[in-house]
């Protein structure tokens, strides 16, 4: 896993941001679930399954980030060792719904898009994205940009399917609060059916 993160100075370590670590997390799942996966062909393993479910090993893996008691865990003061004051780790754990309707829309608005310009005829992309986001996200395009020039997953493997980021969340929150949420984010009996089931394509052995 090759990821671009705060480097170290020579007057400290590299001390990741939170946001970064939700990303180590989220990557981390598509590795555990390559590692991990049986199937008898390559094209139905790991990061090759649907994009329906592509997403969702590594949007549950970031849960582990947003918990009290993994990211206690994980995290130090990297000079005396202390722990996140309470106070802090309760603001963090409660800034994860912040937005959230935000998110959602520009998570729609690039779905919607991809499957305009992936099912439909030629097209403009910079004045027909500007239409989608004026008209979903409520925000207009700045004025003279091409962010579809910048949006790599149109034309990497998501072509038409970019949708699977949300719908994959279902599955994840699923995973995550019907098992590890429930009986423990250490419970090793369930990490093992996590792994036995879901990266295996049983997953309705699952729950």
């Amino acid at each position: 896993m090759v990821a671009n993160f705060t480097k170290p100075t020579s007057e400290k370590p590299s001390l990741l941001l939170h946001d970064e670590v939700v990303t180590y997390f989220h990557e981390f799942g598509h590795v555990m679930h390559q590692i991990c996966a049986q199937a008898d062909y390559a094209m139905f393993s790991g990061t090759r399954v649907e994009r329906d479910f592509v997403e969702a090993p590594s949007q549950m893996l970031e849960n582990w980030c947003w918990e009290k008691e993994s990211l206690n865990r994980m995290s130090k003061h990297y000079k005396d060792g202390c722990s996140i004051p309470d106070e802090m780790m309760d603001k963090l754990v409660a800034s994860r719904n912040a937005n959230t309707g935000v998110h959602c829309a520009r998570q729609i608005t690039f779905g919607l898009f991809d499957q305009i310009i992936h099912t439909g005829g030629k097209c403009d992309v910079v004045e027909t994205f500007a239409k989608v986001q004026r008209d979903i996200f409520r925000i207009p395009a700045t004025p003279g940009t091409s962010f579809p020039a910048s949006f790599a997953h149109l034309a990497s493997g998501y072509d038409a399917q970019y949708y699977g980021y949300m719908w994959s969340e279902v599955f994840s929150a699923d995973m995550f609060h019907s098992r590890f949420k429930t009986e423990g984010l250490s419970n090793s009996a369930v990490g093992k059916d996590y792994r036995v089931y879901s990266k295996a394509r049983r997953l309705e052995r699952w729950r």
